[in-house]
C-alpha cells in the first residue's frame, strides 16, 4: 500500500485526483492540503510514501516548500504537479529535491507510474517535459511555441498593460497580493523579463495580449 499526501489549492484538483486515486488498490490517500501551511502541519502529524504538491500555493512558492520538505523529509518524495511546462520551473523543482513531475492533464496511468516509480527510489518526469528538455539541449534554446499562459496569467497579464497595480489587480480578482506577485513572477519567468515594461512590450510582440 502506497500512500499519498496531495497539495493544491484548487478544490477542484484536489476532489478529482481524490475520486480518481480512490478506486485504486494498493493506493491510499493520507491528507489533503490546499496551502503550504496545512502541508506542513499534516507532515508533522504523519509523512505519506509520496507527496504531489503544486508549484503555486496561496502561503508559499511550492518551490521553497518542496525545498524545505526534501530537507526535512529526505525519505519522502514529492512529486511537481502542475500546469507549468517550462524548463526553468523543472530544473528549480529537481534542485528543490523533487523526484518527478508531472503537467495535470496527465492520465491515470501515468500518474500512478509516476507514484510508483518515485516510490521505488527512481525519478520521473513527463513525457513532453522530457522532449522539451532534450530540444532545449540540442538547440540550446526553448522550443518555439513552448511558451503557453495559463487563463489566470493571460487575465493579469492583460491588466498589467493596463497599468493596474498588484493591489488593484488582486482586488479586481479576487486573489491574495501573494497570489498576484507569484503570478507575476511567473510571467517574469516564462518571458525572461525583469521589468513591467519589458513584460508588456514582449507579451505584445509574442501575439500573447492584443
Amino acid at each position: 500500500m502506497i500512500t499519498l499526501g496531495i497539495a493544491d489549492d484548487h478544490s477542484l484538483i484536489v476532489s478529482g485526483l481524490t475520486h480518481m486515486l480512490s478506486e485504486e488498490t494498493g493506493v491510499r490517500i493520507l491528507f489533503t492540503a490546499h496551502s503550504g501551511a496545512e502541508v506542513k502541519a499534516a507532515l508533522r502529524q504523519q509523512v505519506p510514501d509520496v507527496l504531489l504538491l503544486d508549484i503555486e500555493l496561496p502561503d508559499i512558492n511550492g518551490i521553497e516548500l518542496c525545498t524545505e520538505i526534501s530537507t526535512r523529509y529526505p525519505q519522502l518524495p514529492v512529486v511537481a504537479l502542475t500546469n507549468h511546462d517550462e524548463i526553468v520551473y523543472v530544473r528549480k523543482m529537481m534542485r528543490g529535491g523533487a523526484k518527478g513531475y508531472l503537467l495535470k492533464g496527465t492520465d491515470k496511468q501515468t500518474l500512478l507510474r509516476a507514484i510508483r516509480t518515485v516510490k521505488g527510489g527512481e525519478q520521473f518526469i513527463d513525457s513532453q517535459i522530457e522532449q522539451a528538455i532534450l530540444q532545449h539541449t540540442i538547440m540550446g534554446k526553448k522550443p518555439a511555441g513552448q511558451i503557453r499562459l495559463t487563463s489566470r496569467e493571460k487575465e493579469i497579464l492583460t491588466l498589467i498593460a493596463h497599468e493596474f497595480s498588484n493591489q488593484e489587480i488582486a482586488d479586481k480578482l479576487f486573489l491574495s497580493i501573494r497570489t498576484v506577485e507569484s503570478h507575476r513572477h511567473s510571467l517574469n519567468q516564462k518571458l525572461n523579463i525583469k521589468n513591467p515594461a519589458g513584460l508588456v512590450k514582449e507579451a505584445y510582440l509574442r501575439g500573447l495580449i492584443s
